[in-house]
């Protein structure tokens, strides 16, 4: 062969060498620092580490790496599990006798996202029967079950959610709900009350017997806006009665008041307009923060990653997205 072919096969020969070295050297690397991150954070399964820039090797001898890319699958964070962690680690100075042993890094850099996935929660809090999805860009809707008096309700509530101390995401229930299917609705808390359903509303006032029985009670009538002589009339004239119960307004002003009061007052009515009574008194017994309990959830970073800071937060469609940012965080031995 002409000695300027056999220098360039050669050469390239020791290029391919040498690249195949490094990358060798790579994969060593990350399959090391995977499982120190993993011995590290106590973590189930194995993370995933990426290390970037060419050729390695040299940046070894600097002592630097250009970027490091991690994913960390489930990671534990009280009620639930972080579906996925992501962070990418710049200016990442290395500690030890290198090459040959690094004990260390240095980031001076770390952004990343925190990701807690709708799927996991719904299955994770299962127990509690509540199923999340988006409601806005900060909230989440909250459905679920409930047991009152041998009868299962459906409890619906926002969570709005929010970062606390930089390392825990909370959520504030509010806007809370408790329906009993086709009869009434409760809203706990001040301001809220205690309504009629439109189909427990056109039962009633189908019936003549559960309509007086509404119709004899002052504080319904003044609620209802209807006149105390129209009323009156009603109560003694079969025809009067089905005059006022048959406008258009009655069913729809009938859904309109708030019978926390009455009930109170009047426990008798319940029964007499067809409604449970112990059903009632469950519902009433029920208190916010009771069941912001059932339909909250939060999570805080494991005390191995407290020097990073959750900043800001969103809500897909999904599940929730969290930013996530360091510096100056020291992994492994100085």
């Amino acid at each position: 062969m002409p000695r300027t072919f056999k220098i360039l096969l050669g050469s390239l020969f020791l290029v391919g060498f040498l690249v195949l070295a490094d990358r060798c050297a790579v994969l060593y690397a990350e399959k090391k620092a995977e499982r120190e991150l993993q011995g590290e954070l106590h973590l189930a399964a194995a993370p995933q580490v990426d290390i970037h820039g060419f050729p390695f090797l040299t940046q070894v001898l600097d002592k630097r790496l250009e970027r490091v890319d991690v994913t960390v699958p489930h990671v534990p964070a009280e009620r639930v599990s972080l579906a996925k962690v992501r962070a990418s680690a710049s200016d990442v100075r290395l500690t030890g006798n290198l090459p040959r042993d690094i004990r260390g890094a240095v980031i001076g850099n770390l952004d990343g996202e925190v990701e807690l996935s709708f799927d996991d929660m719904n299955r994770e809090l299962a127990a509690s029967q509540v199923k999340f999805s988006r409601q806005s860009d900060d909230a989440v809707m909250a459905d679920g079950k409930l047991n009152i008096a041998g009868q299962e309700l459906h409890a619906r509530a926002r969570a709005k959610v929010r970062i606390i101390s930089g390392s825990e995401l909370a959520t504030d229930v509010d806007d809370m709900s408790v329906d009993v299917p086709g009869v009434v609705t409760y809203r706990p808390g001040k301001g809220k009350g205690l309504t009629l359903h439109r189909e427990m509303a056109e039962r009633i006032s189908k019936d003549a017997a559960r309509v007086k029985g509404l119709l004899s009670v002052p504080a319904v009538v003044e609620r209802m806006g209807i006149p105390e002589d129209d009323v009156a009339l009603a109560l003694q004239d079969e025809e009067k009665l089905d005059e006022l119960t048959g406008a258009p307004r009655f069913v729809e002003r009938l859904t309109q008041v708030n019978l926390v009061d009455v009930v109170v007052d009047h426990p008798w009515l319940l029964e007499r307009i067809g409604i449970d009574p112990e059903l009632i008194s469950g519902l009433l017994r029920l208190r916010p923060p009771e069941l912001s309990d059932r339909l909250s959830f939060s999570f805080k970073l494991p005390k191995e990653a407290q020097e990073l800071q959750l900043r800001g937060v969103k809500v897909g469609d999904d599940g929730i997205r969290a930013s996530l940012a360091g510096m100056e965080l020291t992994v492994g031995r100085k």
